[in-house]
């Protein structure tokens, strides 16, 4: 994954929840433009950070049986605070349900005891070669990665 919103994952347990942890850094790019004189990570970017942690998540409690999960709905996505820079967006995502290909997390984004962000996401889960048999090839490399990315993340918070 190239654009991570994700520092590190403070507890993981496959087929139940996730948390993990996201410093907003006062030199993120995007901190320049949103907004002059007042930078707050932009709500789009905390709806991302969830859907990231689900998706890891979603990878660790099936062991990366698919290569490709998108977040296919987003429900009831509630804000209710900014993430200021040098402040910690913790997201905590905790799995419902797994039916057929699809995922349903409730997900947070808590700053201490202050609520940022909520909402419940449907994430919907394949692999490239059910629908593009041609492109098989990039199943395993993806699964490969978001391994690697899952570990990454998991040695970044026992460091």
């Amino acid at each position: 994954m190239r654009f991570t919103l994700i520092d590190q994952i403070s507890d993981l347990k496959p087929g139940r929840s996730i948390s993990v942890v996201k410093i907003l850094s006062p030199t993120e790019e995007y901190l320049q433009d949103h907004f002059p004189c007042f930078p707050v990570m932009p709500g789009v970017l905390m709806l991302e950070a969830m859907y990231q942690a689900s998706a890891l998540l979603v990878s660790a409690t099936e062991d990366f049986q698919h290569s490709t999960i998108l977040l296919k709905e987003a429900k009831n996505v509630k804000y209710t605070g900014f993430v200021e820079p040098g402040e910690s967006l913790e997201i905590h995502c905790e799995l419902v349900t797994m039916q057929d290909a699809l995922a349903t997390l409730k997900a947070k984004g808590m700053i201490g005891q202050r609520k940022a962000v909520s909402g419940k996401l449907v994430l919907e889960r394949f692999n490239i070669s059910d629908r593009l048999p041609e492109r098989a090839n990039r199943d395993e490399y993806a699964r490969l990665k978001m391994r690697q990315h899952l570990e990454m993340l998991q040695c970044v918070s026992h460091a």
